[in-house]
């Protein structure tokens, strides 16, 4: 495993990190030794949130991060770990957001349920249109000075609002956005049309959270067949599957299997190693739900693709919109 420096920070990270959404895993057994396995092939990188739990429940936020603070337990400064906030933790009217209020709060909870008094990053999980963004940087800057995170980072963020972010810092003297996390994949390209730019600009890591599109990508999912049964996809509509299949997305998914073929590797590879090649990535999320998928997905770093399977690649998926979007 190689490991790079988060943007232009000094913190050194794994490039593929793992995710604990969990949506395909019931058993919290198997997600901390999931957990473990990671740590033990070398990723460092765990990003976690306060409202993920086994099968995606939100009712029972929090789980996640309890999971990996027993994974992690005797080890806590050999990996780097992420959490976040922004999204309902309950009923109330101040248990979601980004107020002050809610982030000092639930910077304590989720610390609690880690069993660790720092994060290594805390990210504001979605934009807040009902806070300003200046009070939310100055949470995030009293997190930083209180030590209870080392840095500050934005999930889903456009790129003028990063770059908002960022000034509102430089002008209070704060903590700045070290990282953003927004979807990247063959499926979902967004991210190129502008927040690439501000990555560049501004030295920023960047997270690529989905990067095989929802399971899509995964090597699971063909055109020509039906989702298989128990499958995330192959428990949602089939009328949606099917139109996503015969649409663009199919004809991605379809070049993905032939350049798996002739390297040798696997569609989630592949997919994988697309995201890797492009230098404003500093890591891919892989949100594989058992060790089967994690070894597979670890089998899509420490290679480059050559350049005219990346071109293929390139041509094939430049959709606009973006099919996932």
């Amino acid at each position: 495993m190689d490991y790079i420096n988060f943007g232009k920070a000094g913190l050194k990270v794994s490039q593929l990190a793992l995710g604990l959404g969990l949506r395909g895993q019931a058993d919290p057994a198997a997600a901390q030794r999931m957990i473990e396995h990671a740590i033990e092939s070398g990723i460092n990188l765990i990003d976690c949130a306060n409202v993920y739990s086994p099968m995606d429940r939100h009712a029972n936020f929090g789980q996640s991060e309890m999971i990996l603070g027993r994974a992690v337990k005797g080890r806590r400064d050999s990996v780097v770990i992420t959490s976040k906030v922004a999204s309902r933790v309950g009923p109330g009217p101040n248990d979601a957001g980004l107020s002050r209020v809610h982030i000092l709060r639930e910077i304590d909870h989720t610390l609690e349920r880690l069993g660790t008094d720092y994060l290594d990053v805390y990210l504001v999980h979605i934009y807040d249109q009902s806070t300003p963004l200046d009070e939310t940087m100055r949470a995030l800057d009293d997190v930083v000075r209180a030590g209870k995170a080392r840095y500050v980072g934005c999930c889903n963020y456009a790129a003028w609002q990063v770059c908002n972010g960022l000034w509102l810092a430089e002008r209070n003297h704060g903590a700045p956005f070290m990282c953003v996390q927004n979807q990247y994949s063959l499926l979902q390209r967004m991210p190129e049309q502008e927040l690439f730019g501000v990555v560049r600009s501004h030295g920023l890591g960047m997270m690529a959270y989905s990067p095989l599109a929802v399971g899509l990508l995964s090597g699971l999912y063909h055109p020509q067949q039906p989702p298989p049964e128990g499958t995330l996809w192959g428990k949602r509509n089939i009328d949606r599957y099917n139109q996503v299949m015969q649409g663009a997305a199919g004809r991605v998914i379809e070049t993905v299997f032939e350049v798996a073929k002739e390297l040798g590797k696997t569609p989630a590879q592949v997919a994988l190693a697309w995201v890797l090649d492009h230098p404003e990535v500093t890591v891919a999320i892989t949100g594989g739900d058992t060790v089967e998928h994690l070894n597979d997905n670890l089998g899509g770093v420490g290679w480059k693709l050559d350049a005219e399977l990346r071109r293929r690649l390139d041509e094939v998926s430049d959709i606009t919109p973006a099919v996932l979007g």
